[in-house]
């Protein structure tokens, strides 16, 4: 399967510092129609985008599924890949969007933080050619530790993944307890060939 030449992607995946992994599973749905709306930029920061309007890489073209996993001290790390199923290459840049769901497909408390602080979402944006069968990749980050008044954080077993300036979504099949009201840290959409390659997951098994 195309996902599993993600296990190249994962030498550097060390550097992370993180060890137990989640069980994920990878398998990946066809996009729809509508979209969550776009993840918040961190505090501070700005972001600008050379994709021309209409222009950028739609789900219903490209395929998400969860490629690797890893985690420690209550931080998970996901890389997700992002296939071009199509003919035709198109851009990427940016953050991708991202919705929580619950049983029966039912929305779940989700903040996303574009960038945040961890080594593996914190990098700045770059413009992605994504050609027909080729992959892009980003990486997100949650914690399963309740905090504030949590006794307990809610279960997502499936995830809407927006890609950058998309105006649909593909729903994949996962198992995430995010905690903090189901925040979810994101990184930009990055290539195979880019230096962010080494910050991926190792392969899902």
């Amino acid at each position: 399967m195309w996902w599993r030449g993600a296990a190249l992607l994962a030498t550097g995946a060390a550097a992370v510092g993180l060890a137990a992994c989640s069980s994920p599973s990878p398998a990946p749905t066809a996009g729809t129609t509508s979209a969550p709306s776009s993840p918040p930029a961190s505090p501070g920061t700005t972001t600008t985008s050379s994709v021309p309007a209409g222009a950028a890489c739609a789900a219903r073209t490209v395929m998400a599924a969860v490629v690797g996993s890893q985690g420690a001290a209550g931080t998970i790390e996901l890389t997700f890949g992002l296939h071009n199923t199509s003919t035709t290459a198109c851009p990427m840049e940016g953050y991708p969007g991202a919705q929580l769901l619950g049983a029966g497909g039912a929305e779940l408390p989700t903040h996303v933080v574009s960038g945040g602080n961890f080594q593996f979402t914190d990098f700045a944006p770059a413009a992605v050619t994504l050609a027909p069968g080729a992959t892009a990749y980003f990486n997100l980050a949650y914690s399963d530790v309740p905090t504030g008044t949590e006794t307990s954080c809610p279960t997502a077993t499936q995830i809407e993944v927006t890609p950058p300036h998309a105006s649909d979504h593909d729903v994949v099949a996962v198992q995430i307890m995010a905690c903090a009201a189901g925040t979810l840290t994101v990184s930009p959409v990055f290539s195979a060939s880019s230096p962010q390659s080494q910050t991926t997951a190792p392969s899902s098994p």
